[in-house]
């Protein structure tokens, strides 16, 4: 479902730059650190998570340093490859942004046990699409992913990379539609069964609504897409699923392959309805090479 014919060759010139610009709020919190202010090692008051990560990322927008207190100081393990381990990492990353030049806008949140995700709408060095997902240990933030993509204009379709339903429902339908799509992933995405891929996704172009910025909707959209990379003998594959995280409606996956011949994660966000797949947004970044790398952690690790 993550097949975009050019995205990542536009991309490729901008991905190193895109990798360091990617966790916004650490921005901020390097800030503060840099200037010796200290950082609040108490919990804070009651909130639940997603409300927490939320404001988070807001406050590189905001200014707002209160949210930095969600964050563990002496526990911070950061698998955006290109900042450093921990709070001290970020310093670097703050020096890279033009002052008041950010922005940071989250369209959807959902919490998956100790995991909340964000989709969000940069401007970071240019407008970004951003996928992050914080852990939290002890009722603080210990750990961060991301996934980001250069913003383009709407698709085929007439959608953008952000609009649609945002809220989320159906809380008692979570774990059956986390293993929905746990299952599409590995029939479809992996294994390549698309003879099965009725059990998942109506026959209609009203029934699946494409976000990807190449890519129309429904089946038909799909098709032409795959079309198009079979004649470019550059096939999307999608190698490993490392992680569903899911809350009613809304369900992440995080999977490894290859796009355009490069080494990619895929962050794939579904919607679902009635047990069958109606929504989709993406976003496929590059994966630098190991010797680039600005920590150990890898760009999954969960």
């Amino acid at each position: 479902m993550n097949t975009f014919i050019q995205q990542t060759v536009t991309n490729k010139s901008i991905a190193k730059k895109s990798i360091v610009s990617a966790f916004v709020s650490s921005a901020l919190i390097s800030s503060v650190l840099l200037s010796g202010c200290s950082v609040a090692t108490t919990e804070p008051a009651k909130a639940n998570y997603k409300q927490q990560v939320v404001e988070l990322v807001s406050s590189i927008e905001t200014g707002d340093s209160a949210p930095i207190g969600y964050i563990n100081p002496h526990k911070y393990i950061q698998h955006n490859l290109a900042v450093a381990d921990g709070l001290a990492g970020f310093g670097a990353v703050m020096q890279l942004l033009p002052k008041g030049s950010a922005k940071a806008q989250v369209k959807r949140a959902f919490q998956d046990g100790n995991y909340v995700v964000t989709h969000t709408e940069y401007n970071f060095f240019g407008p970004k699409a951003g996928f992050d997902v914080f852990r939290f240990e002890d009722g603080k933030i210990v750990e961060h992913w991301d996934n980001f993509q250069q913003i383009s204009a709407v698709n085929l379709s007439g959608h953008t990379q952000f609009d649609g339903t945002t809220i989320v429902t159906d809380l008692d339908k979570t774990k059956k539609n986390k293993a929905l799509v746990a299952n599409f992933v590995n029939t479809i995405l992996i294994k390549g069964d698309m003879a099965n891929i009725g059990q998942f996704i109506g026959s209609e172009d009203k029934d699946y609504i494409q976000h990807n910025p190449n890519i129309g909707d429904g089946l038909s959209g799909l098709g032409k897409a795959l079309g198009e990379l079979a004649k470019m003998d550059m096939p999307m594959v999608v190698k490993t699923n490392h992680k569903i995280l899911g809350q009613g409606n809304f369900v992440l996956s995080i999977s490894e392959g290859t796009f355009m011949q490069q080494h990619v994660a895929f962050y794939d966000l579904f919607r679902v309805e009635n047990n069958m797949i109606v929504e989709h947004w993406d976003t496929v970044e590059t994966i630098p090479a190991k010797a680039d790398w600005k920590n150990s952690n890898g760009k999954f690790g969960f």
